[in-house]
């Protein structure tokens, strides 16, 4: 029997996929559980819809990321203030959260502080980089400024 996967199930499939399994196994595990329905016309029908409009938002969304990578990329460094000893060294480091808060304070949009990526602790004033994952194929390159 074919069926179309409503979850990822180890051994046959991942979600969203058509798999061809046993009766039984479908009849007595997988449907029950909603982890499966029958692959009729209508359902294979309504699946290939709902692949086309994830596929339509994905683009929208790699599209919104590709528009920010460019704003991100043309923007000033972020200027974020530390707090020094003698020779410049930071007390405390600068972290990820930091580079967020200070991106929305300079251009009013908000960063996930996961999606930022620091090469090197930040523990001394100065100019840095940062990557920034946007999209699982687009990432930006963030600069930072670290004054005393």
């Amino acid at each position: 029997m074919q069926v179309i996967l409503l979850e990822d199930v180890k051994g046959i499939g991942k979600k969203g996929s058509v798999a061809k399994v046993s009766d039984g196994h479908a009849r007595n595990y997988l449907i029950p559980k909603k982890l499966a329905v029958q692959a009729t016309d209508a359902n294979l029908k309504a699946l290939e819809k709902k692949n086309a409009a994830e596929a339509a938002e994905r683009a929208e969304e790699k599209e919104a990321a590709l528009q920010l990578k460019k704003k991100v990329e043309e923007a000033h460094p972020v200027v974020i203030k530390g707090k020094a000893g003698d020779g410049g060294k930071l007390f405390g480091a600068i972290t990820t959260k930091d580079v967020a808060e200070a991106f929305e304070e300079a251009y009013g949009m908000a960063l996930d502080k996961k999606k930022i990526v620091l090469k090197e602790n930040i523990k001394q004033a100065g100019n840095y980089k940062a990557e920034l994952k946007l999209f699982p194929e687009v990432t930006a390159v963030l600069k930072i400024r670290v004054e005393v």
